[in-house]
């Protein structure tokens, strides 16, 4: 357990601190030794602690053993200087839009993710607006208004089942603006 260098209890809950080059080590043992359990991450989530010299943003797991109803709260620092750490998603495929909500509010990259990309912000936005430094009134450059949920209907409205109903409806909709 040469990874670990904190383990507290806090408020009932137990937390450790490990360090940023074991991570996926320690979590593989929590997941698969029999005797811990750990099969399900809960939670990644990140703290910005902007008045930290080199370490500013804190990294915060949280996992749960079922079988035996343990929960575990993991901490791990990262570098202001090099914001990244290596994905959970090997292990758990859940963690993918986890880290992605980080990367997109934090600026935390997670390398060997399968898809980092941003999930709440559209992909021109600049800057992570969660870290303490972005700018309050944040002003972001206009981009068109998208609607991909339109765009992914009418992509798949092209069935010809589908493209029926949507024409004979486009068409009860003009006969009665005809009536008006």
């Amino acid at each position: 357990m040469s990874q670990l260098t904190d383990a507290r209890l806090d408020r009932g809950d137990v937390v450790v601190r490990v360090k940023p080059e074991g991570l996926v080590d320690f979590f593989r043992l929590l997941k698969l030794d029999s005797e811990l359990c750990f099969d399900m991450l809960l939670d990644v989530t990140a703290v910005d602690w902007m008045d930290q010299a080199e370490a500013r943003f804190e990294l915060v797991y949280h996992v749960l053993s079922t079988a035996k109803l343990h929960r575990l709260r993991v901490k791990v620092w990262v570098q202001e200087s090099k914001p990244e750490i290596e994905s959970l998603c090997p292990l758990w495929s859940g963690a993918n839009f986890m880290e992605r909500e980080v990367w997109d509010m934090y600026g935390i990259k997670f390398h060997g993710h399968p898809d980092l990309r941003r999930i709440l912000m559209y992909e021109e936005f600049v800057g992570h607006p969660l870290r303490k430094d972005y700018p309050v009134q944040g002003k972001q450059p206009r981009v068109p208004l998208r609607h991909p949920e339109v765009e992914n209907t009418a992509r798949l409205m092209k069935r010809p089942a589908l493209v029926q109903i949507n024409k004979r409806a486009a068409g009860a909709s003009e006969q009665e603006g005809s009536r008006r």
